[in-house]
């Protein structure tokens, strides 16, 4: 039965005789889908104007099935949608309007833009409607790449709909139609010349228009081109302008996302000449960033031309009320900042709940020479939390084993007590270090390493060594070691003295 069908729908397909497209038109109503189905890809297949007006005129109510097939001949539709787009009759442009949309036919935009440049005003705003759905879809095809059933390359379309677009633009005086600059926008990027050619003259036509759109279009498309004209070496001043002169959250949002996690070198050129960024004063806006978003406010504040006090003051707010990757970059961004308000704002980091955000002030407050802040850093090197540890390190890196030791008998007594202690903690290499100095060759060497031993208080940690030390061969070493191990405070220790003292006596009672 379903090949004697299939028969029957080629035949009439292939027929020169032209009352099969009544017999194909009475079948589209048949209560069976699979006679419906087969005339529809009959009807499709002849061409005949008649059986695709009929098509269309079902256009508003089309089974799914039927938007498959069409949509896989969608192609054989398109003369039909062009000349019914610029006839007279409003009820079929409505449909031919959605059909355009529904199989994304964007060969019928020049038609459409005829329709809506020449037509009655009820034509004509259908037109522009769809004009803008189609430039809308094709941008999304372009930004979201898919298979299309045509095998159509959205590319080569957005190429032609561009032509078509920059004559209606150029006719702006004659139709004043608004829809035709954004759909132009929709789908032009930074290096267009028709769209170079209007920013650069303020007295074009367009003008004005391009620059609302730049400055209040919530369409993606609009602006991130906008946003590419950063990353532009020459860009217009007029889109730096609207750069500078847009807050709405949406905006900044894609801004930051453009900047991404490294500012580009042309965007960082560019932003230098952005001297004010008014939203990055407002709580509200920073305050509803994700923490991505913030790390990026952070990054432009230091970036742009604006006045240092105003980037400060962006940094402060999100370094005390911001989400930890703010927090974090706000500790680091503000290496870049001198003054009473920096070091009070560095000092008021380093109780920050984040270990991360202690650790990049600590990179940067020794700098500072704040009064007081040496035994507080200290305190860091205790820390839980490993990138403390590390950073509070680094910071006080100049209380280092080795330059402790080259200064070591240029000291008095007290600063090398007091010194060392600091050496101690800080420097996680002192006791392997020391332990070096005491097994050196050099007898001034194991001379000053016994020294700094008790300097340091780790005779106790020693006491191997320097009990090795106390039977050296050189009698300075010795008389040397003998007062170290004087020194000695554990009961660990003071037995292995005594032991190697015993077994001294009792090698000199044998000889």
């Amino acid at each position: 039965m379903a090949q004697g069908l299939a028969a029957t729908f080629n035949a009439l397909a292939k027929t020169d005789n032209k009352t099969a497209v009544r017999v194909l038109l009475s079948a589209l109503d048949s209560p069976r889908p699979a006679v419906q189905e087969g005339a529809l890809e009959a009807l499709l297949s002849r061409r005949e104007i008649a059986g695709q007006r009929e098509i269309l005129a079902r256009a508003s109510d089309l089974p799914r099935r039927w938007k498959d097939i069409i949509r896989r001949h969608s192609d054989r539709m398109t003369g039909m949608l062009r000349s019914v787009l610029l006839e007279a009759d409003e009820s079929l442009c409505m449909n031919a309007c959605l059909a355009a949309v529904m199989f994304e036919d964007y060969d019928v935009i020049p038609a459409l833009l005829s329709a809506m440049e020449n037509g009655s005003p009820a034509k004509a705003d259908m037109a522009a409607e769809t004009l803008l759905q189609l430039a809308a879809r094709l941008h999304d095809e372009l930004d979201r790449p898919r298979e299309r059933g045509d095998g159509r390359d959205p590319e080569w379309s957005r190429r032609h709909v561009l032509e078509s677009l920059e004559t209606s633009v150029q006719r702006f005086g004659r139709h004043k139609r608004r829809e035709a600059i954004e759909a132009f926008l929709l789908l032009a990027d930074r290096e267009n010349a028709a769209l170079n050619q209007i920013l650069q003259n303020p007295h074009h036509l367009c003008f004005l228009l391009v620059m609302e759109a730049f400055s209040k279009s919530e369409q993606n498309a609009v602006m991130r081109l906008l946003l590419s004209f950063l990353d532009d070496p020459r860009p217009p001043s007029a889109a730096l302008n609207a750069i500078c002169n847009r807050g709405d959250p949406k905006f900044v949002r894609c801004l930051l996302r453009h900047l991404g996690q490294e500012i580009s070198p042309a965007a960082r050129h560019n932003l230098k000449r952005i001297e004010n960024l008014a939203w990055l004063k407002r709580a509200s806006i920073l305050d509803y960033l994700d923490n991505a978003a913030q790390r990026g406010v952070v990054q432009l504040a230091v970036a742009a031309g604006i006045p240092r006090n105003a980037a400060f003051a962006t940094i402060e707010h999100l370094l005390t009320n911001g989400k930890p990757a703010g927090r974090r970059e706000a500790a680091q961004a503000l290496d870049a900042f001198n003054g009473a308000d920096a070091n009070a704002l560095a000092l008021a980091a380093l109780s920050d709940p984040d270990p991360q955000v202690q650790a990049n002030i600590l990179a940067h407050i020794r700098r500072r020479a704040i009064p007081g802040i040496l035994p507080r850093l200290v305190k860091f090197i205790e820390s839980p939390h490993l990138e403390v540890r590390r950073a509070a390190q680094q910071c006080l890196a100049e209380y280092s084993f080795p330059r402790f030791v080259a200064s070591f008998d240029m000291l008095d007594e007290e600063v090398q007590r007091t010194t060392g202690a600091l050496v101690k903690k800080v420097d996680p290499q002192t006791l392997p270090a020391l332990r070096e100095e005491l097994l050196a060759a050099s007898r001034s060497r194991r001379i000053k390493g016994l020294k700094i031993a008790v300097a340091l208080e780790l005779v106790d940690r020693l006491i191997s060594e320097i009990v090795a030390l106390a039977r050296d061969a050189d009698p300075d070493v010795r008389r040397e070691a003998s007062l170290a191990l004087d020194k000695c405070k554990s009961t660990a220790g003071r037995r292995a003295v005594e032991d190697a003292l015993l077994e001294t006596s009792h090698k000199g009672d044998s000889g």
